[in-house]
């Protein structure tokens, strides 16, 4: 059956690197330390040298130079340089072609940068607490597609019917697959270990009303994935009707200049990570 096939690749799907998550771990400890960071990333030395060069790109637009782990955690804080790490693992991940959703090479890669910037930049326009872990919510909220972008190939013609009725691309996945890729993203990060909060916020992305209670940074990483899709951003076969849940929209109080604005910014933000990055 296509299900217990997408279990079993579920499973196998790659790990997240050792240093990232014991990082992320340390992120919830109340008394880590500098020092407990060095050591996870003394591990790992090209991490190191990813994580220097993400925290001297234009993006922080830190004007002195970031020479070492210890001065980039004073400089930026612990919850982003974690970010970083996250970051520099994940683009190993997710930087190549998803030929069921028509996404070439690169492009899944773009669009989570661009929504994991866009969540930020939106949470920071609308002054509100979105956890700090938004970013790296937006970051791996699309990955589920790596999982399902065989079966949807496969099972295409199918797909493309249910869309013909109306249904969305994710219904139209659940429909004809029996799961779709936000639901399989979840089961992902939840096998990395990941928060509970990072997992609900990927799992119910497309659908943050159906959610039990309301969760701010689910809120904004659906608000930041309808943005990058409306603007173009990692589109592939789901095509440009998006828009953000109206619910979602009146709980967040968001009015179109806030949408303006910050995708006025991605374009920008996305760009000066990718080079940091050395992506696309």
């Amino acid at each position: 059956m296509r299900i217990d096939q997408i279990g079993g690749m579920i499973k196998a799907f790659p790990a997240m690197p050792g240093a990232a998550l014991k990082l992320l771990t340390l992120t919830d400890a109340p008394s880590a330390t500098v020092q407990q960071i060095e050591d996870v990333l003394r591990q790992d030395p090209g991490l190191t040298a990813n994580v220097l060069k993400l925290a001297n790109s234009a993006y922080f637009g830190i004007p002195s130079k970031v020479g070492s782990v210890r001065q980039a955690v004073m400089l930026l804080g612990l919850k982003r340089l974690v970010q970083m790490v996250v970051a520099t693992c994940a683009s190993a991940i997710i930087d190549r072609g998803v030929p069921g959703y028509d996404l070439p090479a690169g492009e899944l890669w773009r669009h989570s940068l661009a929504v994991s910037v866009a969540a930020k930049g939106l949470a920071g326009e609308l002054k509100i607490q979105a956890a700090d872990e938004v970013f790296t919510a937006g970051l791996l909220h699309d990955v589920g597609k790596l999982v399902l972008g065989q079966f949807v190939q496969e099972e295409y013609t199918d797909i493309k019917r249910a869309l013909a009725q109306g249904m969305t691309f994710e219904a139209a996945e659940a429909a004809v697959l029996g799961i779709d890729h936000a639901e399989i993203g979840a089961r992902v990060l939840a096998q990395w270990s990941l928060p509970e909060n990072i997992v609900h916020a990927v799992r119910w992305h497309h659908a943050p009303e159906k959610f039990g209670t309301v969760d701010i940074m689910l809120d904004v990483v659906h608000v930041a994935n309808m943005l990058c899709l409306m603007i173009g951003i990692g589109v592939g076969r789901e095509g440009l009707l998006h828009e953000p849940s109206p619910v979602v929209t009146r709980r967040l109080g968001l009015e179109p200049p806030h949408l303006e604005k910050v995708a006025s910014q991605t374009l920008q933000w996305v760009s000066e990570l990718s080079q940091a990055l050395a992506v696309g």
